[in-house]
């Protein structure tokens, strides 16, 4: 086997997240492949060999797998990099990710100890449960026709047009496809990420999906001076099941691709709009962080308050805590709950959820984690983790740590950075009590955790 070999084999399995391991008819060593599905039969090329480890690139699926039991339910998978599985029975997603999960925490779990895995707890919504999308302007090939919609899978450029994604309510979608009519007709280009030049850099959508509260932002660069009231008024005339209560113009000039705002123009209505969970109102602003699925928020979340147990009399950290979320349903059963986040406009936003929801024991502090903890004078009897995808930063988990308060709540989004973290967690005389995954990513190669540790001597 070498570089640039084209093969043929089986996916026998799949790893978090999405590596498949490729058996090749007479070659003992397997071969990693991403984006495939247990049981396909793939062409691929051989693209690294590293110390007798090979991975490649997959170029076509010939034969589907014994678990595609479904058609797709939208026009561009699978080319799309939005979602992998949507053509596998649902329980078979769910048991793939729920094995998944299950053995990377077995291998981060101390020798000799033991913990009760819960299983996998299913999204109330398998579709359309996406309160945000970002999607971003470019074209499905060179120098083609303005698209807007979501990256080609495995590519940096290619942008496929998304108008039927089932991710998403269909408002999201006719907000889409109006947005690229306008612009299209205008002839207005987008901004090329090699060149520095151009207009058009993504759409970000935000719906409630309790409220049907909508929010449109239409991220642009500063180089060209174009009006978007036309757009605006177009936008307004559409019939939706939902309402939009706000259009935003967001100016970003930044280099880099992500999503941010120099700069913002309130077209119409609000720079907000609202989210109910578990009874409670949120007010979620452009940037602020909240789950992505907002009924299967519902679910990790009564999960949460379940794992942290009697909290009468006692103090809560919520670390990470974006709108407040978290925080907000602890706090009527706790003494007191403080969240830390580091993005501004969510603690605002937390702040104002608190006093909305009648709640006067919550206090949000901005600012990083690892610089917060030295200023605050109150100790916490339990701490509850909801970190980026990458996990705690590790100059923060030691000072985390230090607390040695009795109970630790970790929700994580990426398994493999759950397993790094509880290296030094355990170490620090922690161990794993029980754990439970949440699919609020259905269709995708992602999955949530839960996990409740509890001092060894205690």
């Amino acid at each position: 086997m070498k570089k640039g070999q084209v093969l043929e084999g089986v996916i026998l399995s799949v790893a978090f997240p999405n590596k498949g391991y490729v058996a090749v008819e007479g070659e003992e060593k397997k071969v990693i492949v991403k984006n495939g599905i247990p049981g396909q039969r793939i062409r691929f090329v051989v693209n690294k060999c590293r110390r007798g480890q090979f991975e490649g690139r997959l170029l076509e699926v010939l034969e589907p797998s014994p678990l595609e039991t479904r058609k797709p339910v939208c026009s561009i998978f699978p080319a799309c990099g939005g979602c992998m599985y949507q053509t596998m029975d649902y329980d078979e997603q769910l048991q793939m990710k729920s094995d998944q999960v299950k053995v990377i925490l077995d291998a981060a779990i101390i020798s000799g100890t033991s913990y009760i895995f819960q299983g996998i707890r299913k999204s109330p919504k398998e579709f359309a449960y996406r309160n945000k999308m970002e999607f971003s302007f470019g074209d499905a090939v060179k120098n083609g026709p303005l698209t807007l919609g979501l990256h080609k899978k495995g590519s940096t450029y290619d942008v496929l047009t998304a108008a039927d994604c089932k991710l998403v309510h269909e408002d999201m979608t006719q907000i889409l496809q109006c947005v690229l009519d306008y612009f299209q007709e205008q002839g207005i280009k987008y901004y090329r990420k090699m060149e520095h030049t151009g207009y058009l850099r993504h759409l970000l959508l935000r719906r409630g999906d309790a409220t049907g509260e909508i929010l449109v932002n239409v991220v642009t660069t500063t180089q060209e001076d174009h009006d978007l009231e036309p757009l605006k008024e177009k936008l307004l005339q559409l019939t939706l099941e939902g309402r939009i209560v706000g259009i935003l113009h967001i100016f970003n000039d930044a280099l880099s691709d992500v999503v941010k705002s120099d700069e913002t123009k309130i077209l119409f209505g609000q720079d907000c709009f609202y989210e109910k969970i578990l009874g409670m109102e949120f007010k979620i602003t452009p940037f602020s962080f909240f789950q992505p699925n907002s009924r299967g928020a519902e679910v990790l979340y009564t999960i949460v308050r379940d794992y942290v147990g009697d909290l009468q009399e006692r103090t809560v950290f919520d670390l990470f805590s974006g709108t407040g979320t978290i925080a907000q349903i602890l706090a009527p059963v706790a003494k007191q709950v403080i969240g830390v986040e580091i993005v501004e406009e969510a603690v605002e936003a937390a702040r104002e959820n608190a006093q909305r929801n009648g709640l006067c024991n919550c206090r949000f502090i901005a600012g990083d984690v690892f610089q917060v903890l030295d200023e605050i004078e109150e100790k916490p009897d339990v701490i509850v983790l909801d970190p980026p995808r990458d996990g705690i930063h590790p100059k923060a988990l030691p000072k985390i740590l230090d607390y040695q308060v009795e109970r630790i709540v970790y929700i994580s989004c990426k398994v493999t950075s759950l397993a790094r973290d509880l290296e030094m967690i355990q170490g620090r005389g922690y161990e794993v009590v029980k754990c439970v995954a949440v699919d609020q990513f259905c269709e995708t190669v992602h999955v949530e955790c839960v996990v409740l540790m509890s001092r060894a001597d205690r």
